[in-house]
């Protein structure tokens, strides 16, 4: 019996060395299938797992920052894998693990799971993982091992404390727990704080651009050390990119000045540069960023913001909140004095929210469905003695496409009525102050007598608008599929 036992145990052992042997790898980043997926979760604490489709620009933008992490984690040998699914080939895998865009990270740890939330960078990656897998701070005992901390890490963060059981220290391990994005040392070393002439107490964040260092002053607490962290940790402009939206949308700082600019034309050099004081002025207040109009992939933002590529170079304000609010400063002068005139007017409270809105057609009541813009829509949806049903609508939005058919018939219904109006605004290039819409179409009608806003949410059929108009405003089934709004990521 027990030499069965033994050569099962042999057995079994041969066949997950087996299995582990079957496993491709390409850069050193293991390659998963339906077949081996789960024996290297089981076998491996720790793996980090990326699901992409071939023909994915962020996944291909991504395959080489994540090649670089794979060997950076195989040279401290350490027990952190990383592999990838072609989501394409093994749709099973895809559904299971809920894959619903490319690419999508999630990290495996002793065989539960959670979504990967840091950045594409491979140091962010690396540090990111080794958080997860370690202790939320570095222990910096010595200066050879804070100088490779430094030196091994664009973006670093240490905290100077002897006394760990500080209102301080406490409150810096708890944001290194929080703060996913960037590694956290810390020391009670004086031949560290003599290094790096730092007091006891003190939070420095340490970067390999921009001044080199950041040092936190105030009191300590997590809500102002995860600003602070978040404020100096990316440079004083940062430029856009998928790979950094999460950091400039993720981030605590709210209020961001958009630079539009074209990098061909040199506008980086001539109006960019000379903006740095000024970003420097407003760190923690305000994120500068700059969008590069020349890349194809940005085209979609100059639509969003209503402006053409003969615009640039121009600036905007957006203030992240629940909706996004943007304001467009009186002039398009993109001198140092202007640009701190209108972020210093914006944080005032001095100006005012930048709407979107077409020029009025002038044939834009002569059909039977009337043609808003933000300008006219009041006087017109507003018209106490008239019902007005409108539907928002996205120019590129395929399912109010297919609304235009019944619409049409709608309005040739309702055109000799005196007391009912079919119309229609193009959302992407009209806004209002008191309408926010976040999916495509959306149909309201402003009732007569009192304006009440009442949303459609019945069929998209001829009969479903004209059971509504006519007295089913109140028994309503549920409402049809829209197509969203881009989201700031997708920005």
């Amino acid at each position: 019996m027990r030499l069965l036992s033994a050569f099962a145990l042999v057995l079994a052992f041969a066949t997950v060395a087996l299995a582990e042997e079957e496993v491709k790898t390409e850069d050193g980043v293991l390659v998963l299938t339906k077949d081996n997926f789960d024996s290297v979760i089981a076998n491996n604490e720790f793996v980090l797992v990326e699901f992409y489709a071939p023909w994915c620009g962020h996944c291909k933008a991504l395959a080489p920052e994540y090649a670089k992490a794979a060997k950076v984690l195989a040279d401290k040998e350490s027990s952190i894998k990383l592999a990838k699914v072609d989501a394409t080939v093994e749709p099973e895998l895809a559904e299971k693990y809920g894959i619903r865009g490319y690419p999508t990270l999630k990290f495996f740890r002793s065989g539960s799971h959670v979504d990967y939330t840091g950045g594409r960078e491979q140091d962010t990656i690396v540090s990111w993982l080794e958080k997860k897998t370690g202790p939320a701070a570095k222990e910096l005992e010595t200066v050879e091992a804070a100088e490779e901390f430094l030196k091994e890490n664009n973006v670093a963060v240490v905290g100077f404390f002897k006394d760990r059981e500080s209102k301080e220290a406490k409150a810096f391990m708890s944001t290194a727990v929080a703060v996913d994005d960037y590694p956290f040392g810390v020391t009670s070393s004086e031949e560290v704080y003599a290094k790096y002439e730092a007091k006891c107490g003190s939070v420095v964040l340490f970067k390999h651009f921009d001044e080199g260092k950041a040092v936190f002053e105030g009191e300590a607490t997590e809500e102002a050390l995860k600003k602070f962290v978040t404020a100096q940790a990316l440079p004083l402009i940062v430029d856009f990119s998928h790979e950094t939206a999460q950091k400039i949308f993720g981030g605590e700082i709210k209020s961001h000045l958009l630079f539009f600019i074209s990098k061909e034309a040199g506008h980086l050099k001539e109006f960019v540069e000379p903006a740095k004081e000024v970003a420097k002025k407003f760190r923690e207040q305000i994120l500068f960023v700059t969008i590069d109009a020349d890349q194809e992939d940005h085209t979609r933002i100059l639509e969003f913001f209503g402006m053409k590529k003969d615009e640039i170079p121009s600036l905007r304000i957006i203030r992240l909140e629940e909706d996004m609010a943007k304001y467009k400063p009186e002039t398009n002068d993109l001198s140092a004095d202007k640009i701190l005139e209108f972020v210093q007017s914006f944080l005032d409270g001095k100006v005012k929210q930048h709407l979107l809105s077409q020029d009025l057609p002038e044939d834009w009541d002569k059909e039977p469905v009337k043609v808003l813009v933000a300008t006219k829509f009041d006087e017109v949806a507003f018209d106490k003695s008239k019902d007005v049903l409108v539907e928002f609508y996205a120019p590129w939005c395929g399912h109010c496409k297919q609304l235009v058919p019944i619409y049409d018939k709608l309005g040739e219904k309702y055109k000799d009525s005196d007391s009912v109006v079919i119309a229609k605004i193009d959302a992407t290039a009209n806004e209002l102050e008191h309408t926010k819409i976040s999916s495509f179409p959306t149909i309201y009608l402003y009732r007569k007598g009192d304006n009440e806003k009442v949303e459609f949410k019945g069929e998209r059929t001829l009969e479903g608008f004209v059971k509504f108009l006519e007295g089913g405003k109140d028994e309503q089934p549920e409402e049809e599929e829209k197509e969203d709004t881009p989201t700031k990521d997708e920005l």
